[in-house]
């Protein structure tokens, strides 16, 4: 099957974003992640970095992945059920000892387990049409969770929001010093994970699986439309998802990134902009592919695409040891954390430009790849 050379230079894109959103979670106490009054202040440096990220990064870059996942699912029915199984398997597995050994924050495995769901409904809705509208249905019913969860919650904050000194205190403790305390922590945190992935990420996740499967069985994510329509429709959805988050943002903003509002109701804006805006961003790389096509930065950013699955496990293995090992956790504010993801970006592109020189895989899409075989050949012996 050739490769989309657009899609690699999108998947990098992605890649790349999401760590905007993850060192967040790699250099500061959970509560910073959303939050940046998460010590009941704000710097006006760590107010403008929230605000940017947020409406440039926050959830966007997850669901431009989630969307490509989808069409992954859509590219690979022609492999088989067996095969299709085995790799979305050993995608969970892989997740969950990413999870429990290394970092908390892993996505794999959500995506191994809705991806086992999402491929059988992409390969039986036998229309397009039909397809991308149940996608979007059971986005829409994810969004809808999360305002019951702002009409069930109480007013008080919680830890997960407002973290006092000595939440603070444990979290660098068990992520500095790892060991049994760590472990047991990312156990506990993967079972809450779970619990909302089952409640209301899994909806959305399922729903942008869906998407990106109905977009790449209409050719949309294979770059067969025009040009023009790209353009016109990155224009379109980036101007539309502006003027559904803006608001959100500066109400948060206003009240002080109070708890009652923010955490739930002013985070809707955030969730209804996303897919609308990893589209855009999506059409804008095919609206001027053949400009972006020229420079070299673009093929460094196609080799980071083409090996996503090993530069996200290699930013988690850079991310950890600067932050847990040499003692940095807590350390940086927002603006300062970006300087480190640029340094991590840096060795993604360089990484995967030197690796690709002299194979056509990554290390890790090497193993996954053989080990997916075995299993799917194995299970066909035993029949």
């Amino acid at each position: 099957m050739p490769r989309i050379q657009t899609l690699d230079f999108i998947r990098g894109i992605a890649i790349m974003g999401i760590l905007l959103l993850n060192i967040n979670a790699f250099g500061l106490p959970g509560a910073a992640y959303l939050n940046p009054a998460w010590q009941g202040s704000v710097t006006p440096g760590d107010a403008w970095t929230w605000a940017l990220i947020d409406f440039f990064a926050q959830l966007k870059f997850l669901a431009l992945f989630a969307l490509l996942f989808g069409g992954g699912l859509q590219l690979l029915l022609s492999r088989g059920k067996r095969w299709l199984q085995a790799r979305l398997s050993w995608l969970l597995l892989l997740g969950f000892v990413h999870c429990l050994l290394f970092w908390e924050g892993d996505i794999l495995l959500d995506y191994g387990l809705i991806g086992l769901v999402a491929w059988r409904m992409i390969r039986d809705v036998s229309s397009t049409r039909q397809l991308f509208n149940t996608g979007v249905m059971l986005y829409i019913v994810g969004c809808g969770v999360l305002l019951v969860f702002g009409l069930l919650s109480g007013h008080q904050p919680n830890n997960s929001w407002l973290a006092g000194a000595a939440d603070i205190q444990y979290e660098t403790f068990w992520k500095t010093h790892g060991g049994w305390e760590a472990v047991r922590n990312r156990l506990d945190l993967f079972s809450s994970g779970l619990l909302s992935l089952a409640a209301q990420y899994g909806w959305q996740l399922a729903g942008l699986m869906l998407i990106g499967g109905a977009l790449m069985r209409s050719g949309w994510l294979q770059g067969r439309w025009s040009l023009t329509h790209y353009r016109r429709t990155a224009l379109i959805l980036l101007v539309l998802a502006a003027i559904i988050e803006i608001p959100g943002i500066y109400l948060q903003w206003a009240c002080g990134w109070a708890f009652y509002p923010s955490a739930f109701y002013l985070q809707l804006p955030r969730e209804l902009s996303a897919p609308l805006q990893a589209i855009g961003y999506a059409a804008l790389c095919f609206g001027f592919w053949p400009t972006l096509a020229r420079f070299t930065l673009t093929r460094a950013i196609s080799s980071v695409g083409r090996m996503a699955l090993s530069n996200y496990l290699l930013q988690t293995l850079l991310c950890t040891t600067l932050f847990n090992h040499f003692g940095w956790f807590n350390r940086l504010d927002r603006p300062q954390l970006l300087a480190v993801v640029l340094l991590v970006w840096l060795i993604n592109l360089f990484f995967s430009l030197c690796w690709l020189r002299y194979f056509r895989q990554g290390p890790v899409e090497w193993c996954w790849r053989q080990l997916t075989r075995l299993s799917s050949r194995e299970v066909m012996l035993q029949k």
